[in-house]
């Protein structure tokens, strides 16, 4: 599960090999304990919770960073290490 990103107090991480649960590609989002997966094709939630104000956050970032999380999504689903992504400011 590597973290690819941190920003507000989120922690952003994909899973290895995690293609077949959501069917889409999808980060996760930790913060305070609260977990939350979004899709990367739109920023939608797909399960869990989390702030609100901090989901709107995590889309955001989504929206600015992804070409780069769906390069990540590619790495991670086969097993390799995806890379860092620039944190929101």
């Amino acid at each position: 599960m590597p973290t690819i990103s941190m920003f507000y107090g989120i922690i952003i991480y994909l899973y290895f090999f995690d293609d077949e649960r959501h069917k889409t590609p999808h980060i996760h989002a930790r913060y305070q304990g609260a977990d939350a997966s979004f899709s990367m094709i739109d920023g939608s939630l797909l399960a869990g919770e989390i702030h609100p104000g901090k989901a709107k956050l995590v889309q955001a970032w989504i929206e600015i960073h992804r070409d780069a999380l769906l390069a990540d999504w590619e790495l991670a689903i086969n097993g390799e290490k995806p890379y860092p992504i620039e944190p929101l400011r």
